[in-house]
């Protein structure tokens, strides 16, 4: 399944968007303009979903509340609202959804977030709209979605799955190395990797060592004096951990744990664990950060390539300010530039002179990249 379109209302530093989403969609835009936001819509509807202490409260709860959440630009209109149309196969097989949740302040008392408009649409066919007649009669029933609760999502629970298995990764280096003396207090979801080599000891044994060793395959290429990669437990506390191998004047080499690595050859093996990892939607946050200009040109090729070879080919999002990056033959309409307004971030795709330039052998660096640069960058140099 894939997301193919979304629509907000007021969402964050967004008072309207209306964008397609490709298979690999890449965003960029100046610092602030709402990147980050957009990719958080995402992860508002994981939580949104999760029927294991999430749901809408929350949601919105995590976020600041509705005062925070609602774009400032919202004089007047006090909702907040996403829709999202979604699809899966193709031909006559093809399966397509459209979920839109709106909500707003219940004005009174605790002021709790309440569902104002939730509807599930399959294939034309309405399977949900709300609010009906038994949340008219217990208007304590508005203070949930129906995405939440599995004993009235029968119809629609693909979605729900869907929402709830999405990948969020903005690794931080060091919180990975020093995880074991940072302790147990870790974000929820783990956003930012502390917990990322508990996943690999979830992982099944053959599947995990399988994924490795692509990985290897990478490092041999992009490490300098790199050799080998696995997983171990330690010994004596059982905790789990990386130990890469280099070249050394030992025969055997030198091995070293996570904790002795590069943040650059960090952030690359999650990110190739990320892509090899499942089929669920996948929210990548500046992936270019700590690596060589060189590795990052060959993201979009990784990417690509690990696509053609996955059984399921899973949909990315990812945020960039690179220039190494965007300097490939990306299509032109899987770019999307974040462009802040006085009336809140807007979002749009290529226009037909841009994709003109691009069709005729114009990287999407020389083409669009220049478009998301702050204005009066330039003048910075004077302070």
């Amino acid at each position: 399944m894939r997301i193919d379109h979304i629509r907000l209302k007021n969402w964050l530093n967004f008072r309207k968007v209306d964008a397609t989403l490709s298979e690999t969609t890449y965003l960029i835009g100046p610092n602030a303009s709402g990147k980050s936001n957009l990719l958080d819509v995402f992860r508002f509807l994981r939580t949104l979903a999760d029927t294991a202490g999430g749901g809408l409260q929350k949601a919105v709860a995590e976020r600041g509340g509705i005062k925070k959440l609602r774009c400032l630009q919202a004089r007047q209109d006090n909702e907040v609202r996403i829709e999202v149309q979604l699809s899966e196969g193709v031909g006559e097989d093809r399966d397509e959804w459209r979920y839109v949740i709106g909500f707003k302040s219940e004005g009174t008392g605790l002021q709790r977030p309440v569902v104002h408009e939730e509807r599930v649409e399959h294939n034309g066919s309405c399977l949900l709209s709300r609010p009906d007649a038994a949340d008219i009669g217990d208007k304590e029933r508005l203070t949930q979605s129906h995405l939440e609760q599995v004993n009235a999502n029968l119809e629609f629970r693909v979605l729900a799955n869907f929402f709830r298995a999405t990948t969020y990764l903005h690794l931080v280096p060091q919180l990975l190395k020093f995880a074991d003396r940072l302790g147990s207090n870790r974000l929820e979801e783990d956003p930012f990797g502390q917990g990322f080599l508990d996943g690999l000891a979830r992982t099944l044994k053959t599947t995990r060592d399988a994924r490795l060793r692509k990985i290897q395959q990478v490092l041999t290429k992009a490490v300098p004096q790199f050799k080998e990669l696995r997983f171990v437990r330690d010994e004596i506390t059982g905790l789990p951990h990386l130990e890469a191998r280099y070249a050394h004047w030992r025969p055997q080499g030198a091995w070293h744990r996570e904790d002795q690595l590069s943040d650059g050859t960090l952030r690359l093996i999650a990110l190739l664990w990320s892509l090899l990892d499942g089929d669920s939607l996948l929210l990548l946050e500046e992936p270019e950060l700590s690596l060589n200009d060189e590795i990052v040109r060959q993201i979009p090729l990784m990417i690509d390539r690990i696509k053609r070879q996955a059984k399921y080919r899973r949909q990315i999002l990812i945020t960039t300010h690179s220039e190494a990056m965007l300097n490939n033959p990306i299509d032109g309409r899987a770019i999307l530039l974040v462009i802040p307004t006085d009336d809140g971030s807007e979002i749009r795709g290529a226009t037909e002179d841009e994709l003109s330039l691009l069709a005729n052998g114009i990287s999407p660096a020389e083409v669009l990249l220049p478009k998301a640069r702050p204005q009066g960058a330039e003048q910075l140099g004077l302070f």
